[in-house]
């Protein structure tokens, strides 16, 4: 595993390289980082794929953005940019997880020439996310918080309080079955370095805050919630609340769509079920039919 550096999007990017081969891009969420894949990336370099997992936006050791913009418009576009600077403008694949996933969605929608095939992990489309919220107690207390982070200062006073008691509170929440100790150690040491946990709430609050979005991107906004028409495959643990909005979201997709249900996983199903999520990622990545 290697790392490199790129500069996309005005942004100076931090990533992780295996393989050799077409590329596919592992993009990561929240709490957590790019070493969130080093399980799967060399699977995916012994079945023939040039890997790359970067740190996105605001996740040290990449920059983070000095007054920038984390809205989804803008997360797409990074990802876009990468894809121009790392694979010389060349289609690939991508896999993403958690706000890796929401990402994924918006690059589907719109940029849509840039990617041949794609596995989301974990969490439903956006517009699936907002249809449930305005229905659904059960989901809104999942996602609590969405609506925690939208406060000033005190979200990032909670996070940092007792050694980033809160985040590890998170994973156990969200993987309750699984112990990821010296991973979780690890994402609690980036999120430790200056700006860093600002700059990972600044997502929620532009999610959910449309004034906090690039004005120059309304084009890009505009077209994320088109309809998705790249062959996708969606994965949801069997312990996660969300595997119940997989079935409902196929209105969202004009192209072939397909979801499975990962048994015995909560959350962060690509670390507690590595060699199944792996294998599901190489299966559908490996087909040809559209």
């Amino acid at each position: 595993m290697r790392k490199g550096e790129v500069t996309a999007n005005g942004l100076r990017f931090t990533y992780l390289e295996q393989g050799q081969g077409p590329l596919v891009l592992l993009l990561h969420g929240f709490p957590d980082n790019a070493y969130s894949w080093e399980r799967q990336m060399p699977m995916l370099a012994e079945a023939g794929y040039r890997v790359v997992a970067p740190f996105l936006r605001g996740y040290p050791p990449t920059e983070i953005p000095n007054g920038g913009y984390f809205d989804l418009a803008t997360l797409a576009t990074d990802i876009k940019c990468l894809i121009e600077a790392l694979n010389a403008g060349q289609r690939c694949c991508l896999v993403g997880q958690d706000w890796g996933a929401a990402i994924g969605y918006s690059v589907l929608s719109a940029y849509p020439g840039w990617i041949d095939r794609a596995v989301i992990l974990a969490v439903p489309h956006p517009k699936e996310g907002r249809r449930t919220i305005r229905r659904s107690p059960r989901h809104i207390l999942r996602s609590f918080h969405w609506f925690l982070f939208q406060l000033p200062w005190l979200p990032e006073a909670l996070c940092k309080a007792g050694n980033f008691a809160f985040i590890e509170l998170l994973w156990k929440m969200w993987s309750a079955a699984y112990d990821d100790r010296a991973h979780v150690q690890q994402v609690k040491r980036m999120l430790a370095q200056p700006g860093a946990m600002e700059a990972t709430l600044a997502y929620y609050r532009a999610m959910m805050n449309p004034k906090k979005g690039d004005p120059a991107l309304a084009d890009v906004t505009a077209r994320l919630d088109d309809l998705i028409a790249t062959p996708t495959r969606v994965l949801c643990g069997s312990r996660d609340i969300r595997r119940e909005l997989l079935g409902r979201q196929s209105d969202l997709f004009a192209g072939p769509y397909e979801w499975d249900i990962v048994e015995g996983a909560g959350h962060f199903l690509h670390r507690e079920k590595p060699l199944e999520v792996g294998a599901s990622i190489i299966d559908w990545l490996a087909r040809t039919e559209v």
